[in-house]
């Protein structure tokens, strides 16, 4: 594979909060980037990252499909990907029986089918090279049960859970796996189901954070000391005090 003048990375969600400012870290650190979002913005944020000076390609792709993830992967062809910051994601709020199942269903294709299909493709290259990094946003949500987000606590479970298990995998071949765990944000993605004054962070601050344990290989890093208290909390409180909590 051709060398870059600058490492690449490929972002994905990466249109505006928690991927945006992934993305925008990435390229203040010097990565060429990728960025991939199934929202026309994502041309926008492509040129405001190329700012720093950097080369960035927009895909604008649906990030739920096998079409939409080897798209992201065609316009690295030729470069090693130094990192991958898996952060797409798609959130559901309300009770599970109101919802819309191709709705629930999209959000599955994208935060976990899309997720892995992409980690996979990218992973093996990385393995290939024996040197690579992985970052992958899952969330304290998949600690506890999410009664009215049944679907997306337990995608995110699945993803915190997948995260460490393929760090494991990938102990002593150069590819670090880190899972990056933030809880409410300032995003849009979280005003929709939040409550007024519930969210503790900014994107940027989330983003500082996990980019940091990223480039440290660190294998888990939960945004904010709030955060932390709730991840320990959820390890020895009863599951039915949790559930009641989240109602």
């Amino acid at each position: 594979m051709a060398e870059r003048e600058h490492p690449l990375a490929i972002v994905t969600g990466a249109t505006s909060g928690i991927g945006f400012a992934l993305a925008r870290r990435c390229a203040e650190n010097g990565f060429d980037l990728v960025v991939a979002d199934e929202e026309p913005a994502i041309h926008q944020a492509a040129k405001s990252l190329r700012a720093s000076g950097v080369e960035v390609t927009p895909c604008e792709v649906d990030l739920a499909t096998v079409e939409g993830v080897d798209a992201v992967c065609d316009a690295c062809i030729g470069h090693p990907v130094s990192a991958l910051l898996a952060n797409a994601g798609r959130g559901l709020g309300c009770a599970f029986l109101d919802q819309d199942f191709a709705r629930i269903q999209h959000a599955i294709d994208t935060n976990v089918t899309g997720t892995l299909y992409l980690i996979q493709r990218v992973g093996r290259q990385m393995s290939d090279w024996r040197r690579g990094r992985i970052l992958i946003t899952g969330s304290i949500a998949g600690l506890t049960p999410g009664t009215y987000q049944a679907v997306y606590n337990g995608i995110k479970a699945l993803l915190d859970s997948f995260s460490y298990a393929l760090r494991a995998e990938l102990e002593g071949s150069g590819v670090t796996v880190t899972c990056l765990m933030p809880g409410a944000t300032e995003t849009e993605f979280f005003a929709r189901d939040a409550k007024p004054g519930s969210q503790e962070h900014s994107p940027e601050e989330v983003a500082r954070i996990g980019f940091d344990a990223m480039m440290k290989g660190e294998g888990d890093v939960v945004a904010g000391w709030g955060n932390q208290l709730r991840a320990a909390i959820s390890h020895g409180a009863p599951p039915v005090l949790l559930r009641e909590q989240r109602r």
